[in-house]
């Protein structure tokens, strides 16, 4: 019988992610996976933690505590998702800790008792493989020998079980039913709540219940718990979630998805910062899943994959071509045209389906007036406490800041002393306020940040939705504006252009399938792109331009924040290979920005992971006696794989 159990405490400490040994007490039952609470000498006090390994010799040289006790009897840290969290976090430089506070929810007791308490599990139902339509043999083969894809999906609406859902939604879940068929359970990762209820949706249709689990931080600590423990069982089923589903426990696993890879919701906004799709890269290769990366645009990190042939580049064989009419060409003819927000061939679209049925329109800010300018010279109303850009919620409403939040009811221009102020740009109640008055008897929806709508019926409306807000119609959009696009490309962002037109994307996926879909105020090659539906050559020109100037994703990047020492101490540390970008100072703190190719990732992030190490337990050294100061930030913070390191 084992002796030693080695564990990973859970602490956020860095010079404590490494695994620790401990005796087990004669007497006590222990196993790999559970929760213990172990003494950590140093601190004087109770930790919790996991035991990864049991062994009968022991690593560290000196005497040994004894574990403290089991929390639970329940094996919890499963060892695929331990790999998986070692993995990613070595390749972040961070914790594996850190990364198993996103995959392993807290102990829920009663849940816990229900489970084991449960008699044994039924054997699971017989399902039928659902087809694949519209991709011929290539999708489904691919797949079945656990391939790797990054596939376009089909745009427009479909019914399903009562319900309005977007065609790339039964795609997914389509895929998900015949992994499960097959006997291994499948994983579909994407960015928010709305996305899970269309493939659940469909999911239902194919599925029976108890083979399909949701996993996402809307819900309830029982729920995730009994969810997790779901996933862990021998069964096959269908997980569901958020970014972090993809550490969910799954032994036979089949099948990794991961939808709308470019939106920042799957990117992890805390240390490690690991994106969905890295871990789901990194978990493809230790379980051998197939792995499907989709979307209805292409982000340049899946062009590079998909160059370098680690990604099959897979389409339907009918692809349906919306009909995209860019305004850009006609305002270069007409001045008129070129200062109107809504051009006319855009009025006379939407006047002509907003008689049949609903009509979208995308905004890019909410509220009344999204910017604020004097009026007698044109500066630009700022906030007196924080400089940041003062806006108006909605007409006659007191000024506020955008950044601080402070409303400024007695502005006054710094330039020349004038207290009145007109909009800069309109809102989505702005815009809402003037489609009113242009569409007499017409219902007005508005969907944005504070008034959620999922959806609207066939009947004729207007709705103005800010970009990722829009509901979905019942039967699709008779016609689509997408307004505002020269704001949205004003965005100073390397990835600016990725993203509008994954915004447009989404919008034009809304559409019914003979509708119009008007893009406003901006041509060349993103409205190129638009027209054609062919988003990957876009991504092939962007990665080209990004190579040559060795911006990200054509290689890696790494940003340090922290004391100005800690951050030149670790520059210093950095291998042959890696390239300062720039260091500057952001108040107090150091920042600096540092590239190198993928071959050496391994070995800056080991630098660094050391560096930050060094630095946190020489700050923690104290002269005998002196009374701990409590718990102090650390002198060096390590972000890989920052999404726009070159940003704001």
């Amino acid at each position: 019988m084992a002796t030693i159990a080695r564990i990973l405490v859970d602490s956020p400490l860095p010079q404590l992610d490494r695994l620790l040994d401990y005796r087990i007490p004669e007497g006590m039952e222990v196993v790999a996976g559970v929760r213990v609470q172990v003494p950590l000498r140093t601190a004087g006090r109770m930790t919790d933690g996991y035991v990864v390994e049991l062994a009968d010799q022991q690593q560290f040289p000196g005497p040994l505590s004894d574990v403290h006790a089991v929390v639970s009897p329940v094996p919890v840290l499963r060892p695929e998702v331990w790999r998986l969290a070692r993995a990613v976090a070595d390749r972040a430089a961070g914790s594996a800790s850190d990364v198993l506070r996103h995959a392993i929810p807290p102990r829920q007791v009663r849940v816990e008792k229900a489970w084991m308490a449960r008699s044994e599990e039924p054997p699971a139902a017989a399902v039928e493989a659902p087809d694949l339509p519209g991709y011929g043999p290539a999708l489904v083969e691919a797949v079945a020998a656990h391939g790797r894809v990054a596939l376009r999906v089909p745009t427009g609406v479909e019914r399903v079980a009562e319900q309005w859902i977007g065609r790339w939604a039964t795609v997914l879940a389509r895929l998900a039913a015949r992994t499960v068929a097959a006997g291994e359970s499948a994983i579909v990762v994407l960015p928010d709540y709305r996305d899970e209820d269309q493939v659940l949706a469909a999911l239902g249709t194919l599925l029976p219940a108890e083979s399909i689990v949701r996993s996402d931080a809307s819900q309830t600590n029982p729920e995730r718990y009994r969810g997790m423990l779901r996933a862990a069982g021998d069964a096959p089923v269908a997980i569901v979630g958020t970014r972090s589903a993809i550490y969910a426990p799954a032994t036979r696993l089949g099948l990794i998805v991961i939808w709308d890879d470019g939106d920042p919701l799957l990117g992890e906004p805390l240390a490690p910062y690991v994106h969905a799709r890295d871990a789901a890269l990194v978990r493809q290769e230790q379980q051998g899943a197939a792995l499907v990366i989709a979307g209805h645009t292409r982000t340049t990190d899946v062009e590079r994959l998909v160059e370098v042939g680690w990604l099959r580049d897979l389409a339907p064989e009918r692809p349906r071509r919306p009909r995209v009419i860019p305004t850009a060409n006609i305002a270069a003819q007409d001045r008129l045209a070129a200062q109107a927000r809504i051009p006319s061939i855009a009025w006379r679209e939407a006047s002509t389906a907003a008689k049949t049925g609903p009509v979208l329109v995308q905004v890019a800010r909410p509220g009344y007036a999204p910017g604020l300018r004097c009026v007698d010279c044109g500066e630009a109303a700022r906030c007196r406490t924080c400089s940041g850009p003062l806006k108006q919620a909605r007409a006659g409403a007191v000024p506020t800041c955008q950044w601080c939040g402070r409303p400024d009811a007695s502005w006054v221009c710094p330039n020349c002393g004038g207290h009145r102020m007109r909009p800069s740009g309109a809102g989505a109640t702005r815009t809402a306020e003037d489609l009113g008055r242009a569409f007499p008897g017409v219902r007005i929806v508005i969907a944005d940040g504070e008034r959620t709508v999922r959806e609207v019926g066939a009947e004729p409306a207007i709705v103005i939705a800010t970009r990722g807000a829009e509901p979905i119609a019942a039967g699709g959009y008779r016609a689509v504006l997408l307004l505002d696009g020269d704001r949205m490309v004003a965005r100073a962002s390397l990835r600016v252009g990725e993203d509008v037109l994954r915004w447009w994307s989404s919008a034009l996926s809304l559409a019914a399938d003979d509708a119009p879909v008007i893009v406003v105020g901006v041509g060349g090659a993103l409205a190129t792109a638009m027209v054609t539906g062919d988003s990957a050559a876009y991504a092939r020109a962007e990665l080209a331009d990004r190579r040559a100037l060795r911006f990200p994703p054509t290689v890696r990047a790494a940003t340090l924040t922290g004391l100005p020492d800690a951050v030149t101490a670790a520059v210093a540390a950095l291998p042959a290979g890696a390239e300062l970008v720039g260091q500057t100072m952001e108040g107090e703190n150091a920042r600096a920005i540092v590239r190198f190719d993928y071959a050496h990732g391994a070995a800056v992030a080991t630098a660094l992971r050391g560096e930050v190490v060094r630095q946190a337990t020489a700050r923690r050294k104290r002269p005998a006696g002196t009374p701990p100061r409590g718990r102090q930030p650390l002198p060096l913070r390590v972000r890989l794989d920052d999404p726009d390191p070159f940003g704001e």
